[in-house]
């Protein structure tokens, strides 16, 4: 094991394998990367540390691979919220931290993907010290006719 790169915090930002993006965006289809640097954007459109991704609005069909750090929940809160009041679809590479509380608070009421084995962020010579996940925050069926009694006869 890489203890260290575990106990580091070097970075808290993981470069998508482009591979890896590139079987998701043939099924999804993406418009906007929502955080990205312009050296691994992964989309034409995408937001930048300076243009804060949290502050603009999220509609579309979005990729999300935020940073690692503190600010996380932030950023999927944004994606659950995105799907829930703009109907967005807001998918989502994190670190599997089922222990969280942004993982409890959000991450459940989505669709959740385990990946087998550790991911090889772009640029790293060794694969991630820890499990990651796909979740896609998207409009909910069951939400929207629950949102919608009155129409019953």
């Amino acid at each position: 094991m890489n203890n260290e790169l575990m106990f580091s915090s070097k970075t808290d930002l993981w470069a998508t394998p482009q591979s890896f993006f590139d079987k998701l965006n043939r099924v999804f289809k993406f418009e906007i990367d929502v955080c990205a640097l312009p050296e691994n954007a992964k989309c034409p459109i995408y937001f930048t540390p300076e243009q804060n991704g949290l502050e603009q609005e999220w509609i579309g069909t979005l990729w999300m691979n935020p940073p690692y750090g503190k600010e996380i929940s932030a950023w999927v809160e944004k994606a659950h919220l995105s799907a829930k009041q703009n109907g967005a679809t807001v998918v989502c590479l994190l670190p599997a931290r089922v222990d969280t509380r942004w993982w409890h608070d959000y991450c459940e009421k989505a669709e959740v993907f385990f990946i087998k084995g550790r991911l090889k962020f772009g640029g790293s010579k060794n694969s991630a010290p820890f499990p990651s996940a796909v979740v896609v925050f998207r409009p909910n069926l069951s939400e929207a006719l629950a949102d919608d009694a009155t129409d019953r006869s």
